[in-house]
């Protein structure tokens, strides 16, 4: 059985997380410290996000144990004392989480989650923290867009052979499923995750062949419910017209031709003349599936052009976020025991203290605005979005399942204004602080002003 998520991973972490923990051990300090992940900015073009990542976080703060051959391991580095490592033995999570729920739509500085805990314990989950929650609302963010451009069209994650590493291409599936894709083509996902798998040939199974249309035709044998033909692998329209006699085939044994796929070329001009081909021989039924270098500015640019495409798999360009690979992300200290704190770095200042993010309704339902506030101040007419999910290092209650969050997502993305969706120079939503995280950072930064910098 393999070991739990935060035993398997206690040394993901860079060194310097153990580094930290090292001096406050030595120097006894063990009060409550608050870390706050957010993003800071938009990449181009982007004017939303969504949340993914949250379980897996969990998971590895409620399981967070560094077993005998990482002490062993850090031993051998010489870095570290021996009852630094001996304190290590014992570390458990034990503090709290606060976060928004998966499949949440957010914007830019609001924070994800925070996470409060003695000091050692929540600077220790930093790395992993980020490492989870970034890449999966990464890819989740990447694909929304896809989502919103698709207009109801089916979505199929085909992104796995070109992520970058197996755990990638597991959490590619799962994001880009909780952000509204009907399916993947990774099979272990399926397993995992139970998201539902899409498979269809490789243009290497059609050129095994003395003809296109026997590997058309062994492949409707053997997976007669479920077939689906690739036929641009010499010529689209004679491909089509071979789908056209393999189908009438299947029609004669009760059997239907799902799709047929494009892989290449002006798809919006082939898809027209393939739905003409089928439509003329009465196949009305069959759908028309595209892939080959997709994501929502593809997808839109097909659609602009009247492509008839019923369904798109969309692969590399949404598994890597191609035009946008990563996030301006931080995971930082808010407040130590009883002291709000901040950073001043230029073009890298903090919010102060525990927060809360407040959401604001129009007369239609819509979201208008939002405001972070102080965790505990009070702001008429809000919607608090971060809940408590873990307590005393054990979560509360069962957590959402995945297809839950999935709803959850497309009942919120319902919500969002579309010009916040549109996929290219999207407007500011309106994001401002309380009055109270106002004044607390007003007071903070000048008080550092007046103890460091003077």
């Amino acid at each position: 059985m393999d070991r739990p998520l935060g035993e398997r991973f206690a040394l993901l972490t860079d060194l310097y997380q153990l580094t930290m923990a090292a001096c406050y051990f030595e120097a006894g300090m063990a009060e409550e410290a608050t870390f706050s992940f957010f993003i800071r900015k938009y990449p181009p073009n982007r004017g939303f996000f969504v949340a993914g990542g949250l379980e897996e976080a969990l998971n590895y703060l409620a399981t967070l144990r560094f077993v005998e051959d990482d002490l062993a391991y850090l031993e051998s580095t010489r870095l570290f004392q021996r009852k630094f490592l001996d304190y290590l033995k014992s570390v458990r999570f034990t503090g709290e989480v606060n976060a928004l729920p998966e499949g949440s739509i957010f914007f830019k500085d609001e924070p994800v989650l925070e996470v409060s805990g003695p000091v050692i314990e929540a600077q220790l989950a930093e790395t992993f923290i980020i490492n989870a929650v970034s890449l999966q609302t990464l890819i989740a963010s990447k694909a929304a867009r896809s989502f919103h451009v698709a207009r109801g069209r089916p979505l199929i994650d085909f992104g796995l052979r070109r992520c970058q590493g197996t755990d990638a291409g597991l959490k590619a599936a799962r994001a880009s499923y909780l952000a509204g894709f009907l399916g993947t083509s990774n099979v272990l996902a399926g397993k995992l995750y139970g998201i539902s798998t899409f498979g269809t040939m490789a243009h290497s199974y059609i050129t095994s062949f003395p003809r296109e249309i026997e590997a058309f035709r062994l492949f409707a044998q053997v997976f007669p419910d479920k077939t689906i033909l690739l036929i641009d692998t010499y010529d689209d329209i004679r491909g089509a017209r071979h789908a056209v006699r393999v189908a009438k085939e299947m029609e004669a044994r009760g059997k239907r031709l799902q799709y047929v796929r494009l892989d290449s070329g002006d798809i919006a001009a082939i898809s027209q003349e393939v739905r003409k081909v089928l439509d003329d021989a009465g196949l009305t039924y069959v759908k028309i599936l595209a892939s080959g270098g997709f994501d929502e500015f593809k997808m839109a640019r097909v659609l602009d052009a009247g492509g008839r495409v019923d369904t798109f798999a969309v692969g590399t360009k949404m598994g890597v976020s191609a035009d946008a690979p990563y996030f301006d992300c931080a995971y930082k200290l808010v407040k130590y025991g009883a002291r709000p704190v901040m950073k001043l770095s230029t073009g890298k200042v903090t919010l102060v203290d525990k927060k809360q993010v407040h959401r604001f309704y129009d007369e239609q339902g819509r979201l208008h605005r939002d405001v972070i506030a102080l965790r505990e101040e009070a702001v008429p007419g809000g919607a608090p979005l971060l809940n408590k999910v873990m307590e005393q290092g054990r979560i509360l209650g069962p957590l959402p399942t995945l297809k839950e969050s999935r709803d959850y997502f497309i009942s919120q993305f319902g919500l969002l204004p579309e010009p916040y969706k549109a996929i290219q120079d999207p407007p500011a939503y309106p994001v401002t602080w309380s009055p109270g995280l106002t004044a607390l950072q007003a007071k903070v930064e000048q008080e550092i002003l007046e103890r460091e910098i003077k």
